[in-house]
């Protein structure tokens, strides 16, 4: 993906969110949907799935150090996170010529490390076809509702957040690009049951103990690496790195205002706490619980 100066950008707007199948969208995710729904996925490739802002980036780069960190120190040096793990469904024409498909078509690695943020029922068959490994991270609805309002107030290719009073509201309602949290986390942890290669993750357990997920991600995987690699690799995914890494925080790409806020910006599990007003943490409780009680899967607010 060619990324032009801020100078030369041609978009006029924040786009409008429209209903997409039942979903919440914009056109910089369905433009390309054909294509999307017709994508190839082949028996060793990974797909990272997650809702947006719940750890997305986090866990590429660690599977990409798993995979690549010791053989190619100029894909860690000089190729932006997001050019190595190209977004499947992205057709960001104003920026680039080459959509997320294209980006991932052409990736020379083997296997090829892919993202999604798609609700389960709008990944392309040939995943499940192929029997390809996907690892799902998900985050507690507080956390990642003020992590997404931050991203939409400094990124201009999502429509604008309001104020958070006003985006806490959408977000109860599940009307955020991607649809409502509450259905992509059930309908994966659904999946799950029935489709033995994916591994859910929690945002959570990562911060509790990154090593241990890496762990984890690395045994899931069928990849033999040692104690040190490991330990390396754990050093190096740490939030603090990242954010200073102009590789992995994003710094780059010219529709991310960090003047407004960071795409990185705490990495915390509770920060909730400092957004949430007593009424609207009632209010969001209430909601939660009736929007979650048939399915089981459960999350921590705190560690």
């Amino acid at each position: 993906m060619e990324i032009p100066d801020m100078a030369s950008l041609k978009l006029q707007s924040r786009p409008e969110m429209f209903d997409f199948e039942g979903i919440s969208m914009t056109h910089f995710f369905t433009d390309n949907w054909e294509k999307l729904k017709n994508f190839q996925a082949r028996p060793d490739d990974i797909l990272i799935a997650t809702y947006p802002k719940a750890g997305t980036t986090w866990v590429s780069y660690i599977l990409d150090l798993l995979y690549f960190g010791n053989d190619d120190l100029e894909r860690q040096t000089s190729k932006p996170i997001y050019m190595r793990i190209p977004c499947l469904e992205a057709c960001f024409q104003e920026f680039s010529t080459v959509t997320g498909t294209e980006m991932a078509d052409n990736l020379p690695t083997s296997p090829r490390l892919i993202k999604t943020h798609l609700p389960v029922q709008f990944v392309p068959k040939s995943f499940w076809e192929q029997n390809s490994r996907i690892v799902y991270v998900a985050r507690n609805a507080k956390d990642n509702a003020v992590s997404y309002f931050h991203f939409d107030r400094m990124n201009m290719v999502q429509p604008d957040p309001g104020d958070w009073n006003s985006f806490i509201e959408k977000f109860m309602k599940g009307k955020n690009v991607f649809g409502p949290w509450y259905d992509h986390v059930s309908g994966w942890w659904e999946k799950k049951q029935t489709y033995s290669n994916l591994l859910y993750l929690f945002y959570e357990d990562l911060v509790e103990d990154t090593g241990r997920e890496v762990e984890r991600l690395s045994s899931f995987l069928g990849l033999s690496t040692s104690v040190e690699e490991r330990e390396k690799i754990t050093k190096g995914v740490q939030f603090d790195a990242m954010k200073q890494n102009n590789m992995t925080n994003h710094v780059n790409l010219p529709f991310m205002d960090f003047k407004i806020s960071p795409f990185m910006r705490k990495g915390k599990v509770g920060d909730w706490k400092c957004h949430f007003t007593v009424a609207q943490n009632e209010q969001f409780d209430e909601v939660y619980k009736q929007k979650m009680k048939k399915t089981t899967v459960r999350f921590r607010t705190e560690i």
